[in-house]
């Protein structure tokens, strides 16, 4: 069976990786010229790494898992307040780290030779399983998968596309070198919230959002960003000032405009963002996509071509979060001051075990017997 994978990001990335590990024959296709990890960081919750390890291929990010310091984490006020916390007990069971060291680790376990860069896709005959890129040359593939994020070309050329739309709000996104905290914590403002993580490496790894029109491409909004955030508590202030602006990533939040109806067409299959990209606010984007690639590949190491049941499963988990992911959202950036204030007071007076469960419940997964 020949596997072509369209996409080199993560989904894509540890679905080669896994298959190559079988002795498949799996080829990957980057548009860009270089595997692109993008200057931030990123929580491996529990259900992606156990994902990893049904994938075959977690072992070293267990390694890095075990060799954090347990942190406590939760929810704060702009003054400082710890509105909710989560215990370390559930934030060890996680994995915070920069997305050069994910990818870097995903790479790892695939031949040079397995990757392609410069190599875009832009169509796909989902009865022939050939695809076409931009140089003018074909491939066919026994089963092609669309790894392709959220502009996906798989998609728009095998499926009904609904296309992406703005979520309502823009993200800065940093890495800063010198400042370790001894706990994460994500502020809840007025239509605006900060994020702080602190990596595995001692470095910390930071997020702010606002509501507004959408981020236009090369903008960084640095005075909107240091006004908004610069008088809230500490560490707030110390990290935007020890970060580099040139470092600084400033985007607008997508997400799908609705749910696709099937996550398969034919000899095509999606997974990740070209499935079902999501806004971050639970942190679950990248999870789901690595779930998405534990149960492709079951079915692809027993011979398997019949996406249904991956389709069904899939489908129903991964949009369920997406939608709990978009309503958290709106809930964090519509409304005044007042309905913040109002919001943070009942946070504040909901029990810590309540909220870990909360937290527990979303990111617990286990594979599905196919």
């Amino acid at each position: 069976m020949r596997i072509g994978i369209i996409g080199a990001g993560i989904s894509g990335l540890a679905l080669g990786a896994a298959l190559h590990r079988s002795g498949m024959d799996v080829q990957v296709y980057e548009e860009h010229a270089q595997i692109r990890s993008g200057g931030a960081g990123i929580t491996l919750a529990p259900n992606g790494l156990a994902a990893l390890d049904a994938l075959g291929i977690g072992a070293d990010f267990r390694t890095l898992q075990q060799r954090q310091n347990p942190l406590q984490g939760g929810i704060r006020s702009p003054r400082g307040d710890w509105l909710t916390r989560i215990s370390p007990e559930v934030t060890r069971a996680s994995l915070a780290l920069d997305r050069t060291t994910l990818h870097s680790l995903l790479l790892a376990d695939i031949p040079g030779s397995r990757v392609h860069t410069s190599a875009e896709a832009v169509g796909v005959d989902k009865q022939a399983g050939t695809v076409a890129f931009a140089d003018g040359r074909e491939e066919r593939f026994d089963v092609v998968v669309g790894a392709d994020g959220i502009r996906s070309a798989v998609r728009a050329t095998c499926f009904d596309d609904p296309g992406m739309t703005y979520a309502g709000y823009n993200t800065w996104r940093a890495i800063t070198e010198g400042i370790t905290l001894d706990a994460g914590f994500e502020t809840w403002g007025t239509r605006a919230r900060f994020g702080a993580v602190p990596l595995h490496d001692g470095h910390t790894y930071w997020f702010a959002v606002t509501s507004g029109p959408e981020a236009q491409p090369g903008t960084q909004a640095l005075h909107q960003l240091h006004a908004t955030f610069g008088q809230w508590h500490d560490p707030i202030p110390e990290l935007l000032r020890a970060t580099p602006e040139e470092s600084i990533q400033y985007l607008p939040i997508h997400e799908l405009a609705k749910p696709l109806p099937s996550y398969h067409n034919e000899k095509v299959v999606l997974i990740g963002d070209a499935a079902h990209a999501m806004t971050p606010n639970l942190g679950q984007g990248a999870c789901q996509g690595l779930e998405d690639a534990a149960v492709l590949a079951q079915l692809l190491r027993a011979g398997i071509t019949d996406f249904a049941a991956y389709d069904a499963h899939r489908r129903r988990r991964s949009q369920q979060i997406a939608r709990q992911s978009r309503l958290i959202g709106r809930a964090l950036h519509t409304g005044g001051k007042r309905m913040a204030t109002a919001r943070n007071w009942i946070l504040k007076h909901v029990p810590d075990a309540v909220t870990n469960r909360q937290v527990q419940v979303v990111t617990a997964w286990e594979m599905p017997e196919m």
